[in-house]
């Protein structure tokens, strides 16, 4: 099973794509980069959820290769099934070991069942894992920044504390949205210190260049970094 999935990834590798990514995520190692395209690797995700070749695949950690990791993402963000979904999450995040695999997870069945999502993105947040701590903050980006939103949210934010850029630069990317979403909210947790320095500044860079965030509350942001 694994050796058959292997010769789909290497079929569709692309050489100048491998470059690519191997330059986007420095941490990891030229030679664990096959080079597969993200529409592809959705293709042979749905294609391997069909035939239930999936469970073989999703059992067998820790994988090898980049794309690997990056397919076992994408299954998990496809099946419909939230307590399966979240207990392989939970099995496969103290192997995410990049940015791009942690932003790949993105569970469709998530959106449903923010209610029983919330107490597992409290204790993910406070994991030794940094990108189980990212992909914490990425879930009340993603799930609790519309209608579920609560300010109570920013709080479990603005509390981490990390010196990890990859969980750090989630907090600004987090606030950022924020800002575009719910302004006066967000404002003080800029204004007053509650964030540290880094993050703040940031997390005030990254709002200024959003088409998002209105020139109003752009002027304001001018003022305060």
């Amino acid at each position: 099973m694994k050796n058959n999935i292997l010769n789909l990834l290497y079929a569709a590798a692309d050489v100048e794509y491998k470059d690519f990514n191997s330059l986007l995520i420095p941490n990891i190692a030229t030679e664990k980069f096959i080079g597969v395209r993200t529409p592809i690797l959705r293709k042979i995700a749905k294609d391997i959820i069909k035939s239930g070749q999936y469970m073989d695949f999703i059992n067998n950690l820790p994988h090898q290769y980049f794309e690997e990791n990056q397919l076992h993402a994408v299954v998990l963000s496809t099946l419909p099934d939230f307590d399966f979904v979240i207990k392989e999450i939970e099995r496969f995040l103290p192997y995410v070991d990049n940015w791009a695999t942690c932003d790949q997870m993105s569970p469709q069945v998530f959106k449903k069942n923010t209610d029983l999502l919330l107490k597992y993105i409290n204790k993910w947040i406070q994991s030794k894992y940094v990108y189980t701590v990212r992909f914490g903050v990425l879930c009340l980006m993603r799930y609790f920044l519309d209608d579920e939103f609560d300010s109570k949210y920013i709080d479990m934010v603005s509390n981490i504390k990390s010196n990890e850029y990859y969980v750090n630069m989630m907090r600004a990317w987090y606030f950022a949205t924020g800002l575009a979403k719910h302004f006066e909210e967000f404002l003080p947790y800029l204004e007053s210190g509650k964030i540290d320095d880094w993050t703040r500044k940031r997390a005030i860079q990254k709002a200024l260049e959003s088409f998002r965030v209105i020139p109003e509350h752009k002027e304001i942001l001018r003022k305060i970094r």
